[in-house]
This record gives structure tokens, sequence and C-alpha cells, in this order.
């Protein structure tokens, strides 16, 4: 029996097979529990919906999730087809890639927006509607993060003030779904080479010095980052809730 036999998980952010979203849900469905994977619109579908077939995902499904109609309809679609939700993970976040260049002081007020309600506000939306469907003893949500939400990182900018704010909801999520036997916490990862991080300019150099400066001399993979999230989704983290783990080699303690 795995970890997580009997569970079932709803998975936002599934973008390709090089996707931490995509190690996660492989990673849970490796111990024992069934996997619901969502995509970010039509463009993506085709290289999603094969990789959640994979899984015997019984749903696959669209979700934008800056359009509160459409998460209804994925939350409607979870609860007609389970009637129930343990786990859901948030791995999404945006924001467009000209204000990941230069200077955050530059940043539009509608790319500041767009990039808090995607990356951070959606965290909220979507625990708003699993918590409905976490009835069986609470469950577990698991975000995303990076060190950016604590020190600068150049061409991060707008992003770094994103998860910023996601890990701040992580924290107030925590308190209040505790209650109710809901854990929320945040991985906070190394930098991976993945899709959304094709578009921060000097990604290279940031893998390299991620690499030289870490206490394990090294960068981190997606399945690492994995298996920490099933960790944090298991009976094995029950106490852990409000946190943020580290998967980054160490990097976050080194001072140089």
């Amino acid at each position: 029996m795995g970890l997580l036999a009997g569970r079932r998980a709803l998975v936002l952010g599934v973008a390709n097979d090089h996707s931490i979203a995509w190690a996660i849900a492989k990673a849970l469905h490796e111990e024992g529990a069934e996997i619901a994977i969502s995509y970010a619109g039509p463009a993506l579908e085709r290289r999603v919906r094969p990789l959640a077939e994979s899984l015997g995902a019984g749903l696959v499904l669209p979700c934008d999730v800056s359009q509160e109609d459409e998460i209804d309809r994925l939350f409607a679609a979870v609860r007609e087809c389970w009637g129930r939700l343990d786990i859901l993970v948030h791995a999404i976040a945006f924001a467009r890639r000209e204000d990941l260049k230069g200077r955050l002081v530059d940043t539009s007020r509608e790319g500041f927006r767009l990039a808090l309600d995607v990356s951070a506000y959606s965290l909220i939306a979507l625990a708003r509607r699993a918590a409905l469907l976490m009835t069986a003893g609470g469950g577990s949500i698991l975000t995303l993060s990076f060190l950016g939400s604590e020190r600068v990182f150049p061409n991060y900018n707008v992003m770094g003030v994103a998860k910023a704010a996601l890990e701040a909801c992580v924290r107030y999520l925590a308190w209040d779904l505790g209650t109710a036997g809901i854990r929320v916490n945040a991985i906070s990862a190394g930098p991976i080479r993945t899709l959304s991080a094709a578009g921060i300019a000097g990604f290279r150099e940031m893998l390299h010095r991620h690499a030289e400066r870490s206490p394990l001399r090294r960068n981190v993979s997606a399945e690492e980052v994995a298996r920490t999230a099933v960790y944090l989704c298991s009976d094995l983290a029950s106490a852990v809730t409000g946190t943020v783990v580290f998967a980054d080699a160490g990097y976050h303690t080194a001072g140089v």
C-alpha cells in the first residue's frame, strides 16, 4: 500500500512532461493516489491529455484560474465524479514577459494585477472550492514558491512579489482551514528547467550560481521536489501546516 492509497488528488499547472506539476502528479500516483489534472487552455491540451491518460486520470479538464466560472466547472466535475477531494496541488504562476525584464518600478498596473491574480489569488479561489470537498477528515493543499519571494533575483521582479503574496496566503489559509483538518503548505523549489522558467532572462546563469553556491553544490530535480510533495500530502506531515518547505539543495541558507 502506498502512502496515498485511496486519496484523490487534483493537480493544476501541468504544461508538459518537464513541469514540476507533472512530476508531482506522477509521484502522487505512484503512492496510490487517484489523479485529476487540469490544463490552462486548448493550446496545452494536446500535451497534457496524453500525460494524464498515462496515469489513468479520469478527469482531464481545462481551467483558466482567472475565470471564476471555469473554476466552478472544474470543481463541479470533481464533485460529480468523486464526491470528495483529498489533495489539491496548485502549481500555477504567470507574469507578462515584459514584466520579468528591467526594473520592478516599471511594472504596469495591469501587469501587477495579472501576476498577483493568477499566481497568488488563484490559490484562495481554488482553496475555497476544495475545502467544500475535503470532508473525509480534512485534506492537504500544496502550492509552489521560490526564494525570489524573500530575496531579489534579477529579472524575477513582479513574480517575486507574487510569490511573497502566495506564501502569505499559505499562512492565512492554513489558519482559516485548520479547524476543518485541512493543511496548507508550500514548497520553495530550487531553479528547474521548465516552460515557465524559459521566460526568465538569465535563467542559465541562475542555474549555474545555484549549483555553485548551494551547500550540496548542485541543482535539484523535479522528481526531488515531487518527493517532498508526497511527504507534505501524506500523513507523514500530519502536523505540518502554514509552512514553506525548501527543496533547493540548501541554497536558501547560503550567505553568498
